[in-house]
């Protein structure tokens, strides 16, 4: 039988539809070999490496830049807008991951595994970006920057701040514990001795009954936690107790951070009498009775100029839980640092709903950023328990999400981190997977995601940073000059996209 020409058109166009039909079911990292992943998919044990749809067609925008490029956004990007001669940071701080360096801008040329990784937003919403810009332009903007340990000190979150605050207006450095557990130079904030820290993220630490540990996951005390229902016979028998914390701004930090005059003191399930006296420079300015009715409340505190020896004295049987200091310049952008040593961000829904919705709508973030995934990369086995990883997280803003209103969520993911195989220093074998499918899970779910891994140069990039002092020994965390040069790389991609927005309407 004559085959016609018609019907070798159609067997070739049927053989194309197939073709092109496979790859709606090719994955992206499909193909997973060690710590290499590839498009395609698997089927009993048969892998076929693959391209997807998207990336047949070119769908996926390019989400980096060349190094040329690169360094030449670096240097045109908004001004850093340097301190003056008698704004500059000192240098006598001792702790070294602490200290900003804030007289420059990062020097990139040097650094041959970085890239400028672009913020990457959920197809669903491609007026993200936009929504950012006009957040970050409206009379009044808190963003809450929640992390591990990578935070601490308020790195990363302090130099983001600095730049934004620079862009759109705003001062000061916003939370601050009432006891600070580790080293900060944003603000002074000096506790009495009789304080104490229980946080919801320490293990080591027994947790609240009622959970109440407010929006910022951390409580300080001025008499220990007992989780027996106090009567009014047994406070009355109770000594009283004094406690004071004193707040001043500091003179090795940003200039913008020393300018605050709105301080806040949060608190809650205080259930019995509270004195509370502010002084400034020894001067009473405010005397009142913290509100025991058991809820959450914002004390509020306003000064006409920065305080140089603002004190805030307590005086009661039994404390409240205080969740912390707001230090606010009153509008535009303020940015909260919140560091959770240890977690994996895997802890908001084990809180109390109620104090946590009534804490977020007092504050009114109208922007979160979530970083995490580090701390959980050592007990990762196999891909399956990314994959739940990556839907608990998700799971984690859906609960934050319905109890703060109006939120834009981005997810920083993990640094590259590395282990010995072998003698060498080699990436985590389920990292790179994480990366993809913390970002797969986080678009899906309307919150964009920046790869702070690719943004380092990918796998085995750590060991280069570890090599040039860009990060310490553990090959996990960025030393002072590590977090400089991530910070830029996080708010170089966050200001392209503001820069395309630039024209839109606020």
């Amino acid at each position: 039988m004559k085959i016609k020409p018609i019907q070798i058109a159609l067997f070739l166009l049927l053989i194309l539809g197939v073709l092109f039909g496979i790859m709606f079911i090719s994955e992206k990292g499909g193909i997973k070999k060690a710590q290499t992943e590839e498009d395609g998919f698997s089927y009993e044990g048969l892998s076929i490496k693959y391209p997807t749809y998207r990336r047949f067609l070119q769908l996926d925008k390019d989400t980096t830049l060349s190094k040329q490029d690169f360094l030449q956004v670096t240097q045109t990007v908004t001004p850093l807008a340097e301190e003056t001669e008698g704004e500059q940071a000192k240098t006598d701080v001792s702790d070294t991951l602490i200290q900003p360096e804030i007289q420059q801008r990062p020097d990139f040329s040097k650094i041959d595994t970085t890239q400028l990784v672009r913020i990457r937003y959920p197809d669903s919403n491609p007026n993200f970006a936009n929504e950012l810009k006009k957040k970050l332009s409206s009379r009044s903007c808190r963003i809450i920057h929640y992390g591990d340990s990578q935070l601490e000190g308020d790195r990363i979150t302090g130099y983001l701040r600095n730049r934004l605050q620079r862009m759109y207006g705003g001062s000061g450095p916003g939370f601050i514990p009432v006891k600070p557990v580790y080293n900060q130079i944003s603000a002074l904030v000096t506790p009495s001795e009789n304080w104490l820290r229980y946080a919801k993220f320490d293990p080591t630490q027994a947790k609240f009954s009622h959970k109440k540990y407010g929006a910022y996951m951390s409580v300080s005390r001025f008499t220990e936690y007992n989780a027996q229902v106090l009567d009014s016979t047994k406070v009355d028998s109770l000594p009283i107790v004094k406690a004071s914390v004193t707040i001043s701004k500091s003179d090795k930090t940003y200039a913008k951070f020393r300018q605050f005059t709105r301080i806040g003191l949060h608190y809650g399930h205080c259930n019995f009498p509270i004195k509370i006296s502010v002084y400034n420079d020894g001067a009473l300015i405010q005397q009142d009775s913290l509100i025991s009715d058991g809820k959450y409340h914002h004390y509020k505190i306003k000064t006409v100029t920065s305080p140089t020896n603002l004190k805030i004295e307590l005086e009661g049987k039994v404390s409240a839980d205080f969740y912390g200091l707001t230090l606010d310049g009153g509008s535009k952008v303020q940015i909260d640092n919140v560091a959770m040593r240890g977690s994996s961000g895997t802890i908001f829904s084990g809180t109390s709903a109620t104090t946590y919705s009534r804490m977020m709508a007092n504050l009114k973030p109208k922007i979160v950023i979530m970083q995490y995934g580090g701390n959980t990369i050592p007990y990762l086995k196999d891909s399956t328990e990314v994959d739940n990883y990556a839907r608990y997280v998700v799971g984690q803003i859906k609960w934050m999400r319905r109890r703060a209103k109006n939120v834009n969520f981005v997810f920083i993911g993990p640094t590259d981190m590395c282990i010995p195989v072998n003698g060498k220093m080699e990436t985590y074998p389920l990292l790179p997977y994480l990366n993809e499918k913390l970002m797969e899970t986080c678009l899906a779910n309307d919150v964009a995601y920046w790869s702070m891994y690719d943004a380092m140069g990918g796998k085995g990039s750590m060991e280069f940073w570890v090599e040039e002092k860009l990060a310490g020994n553990d090959y996990t965390h960025f030393t002072r000059s590590g977090t400089k040069i991530i910070s830029e790389l996080f708010f170089t991609a966050l200001y392209l996209d503001l820069k395309e927005n630039i024209n839109d309407d606020t």
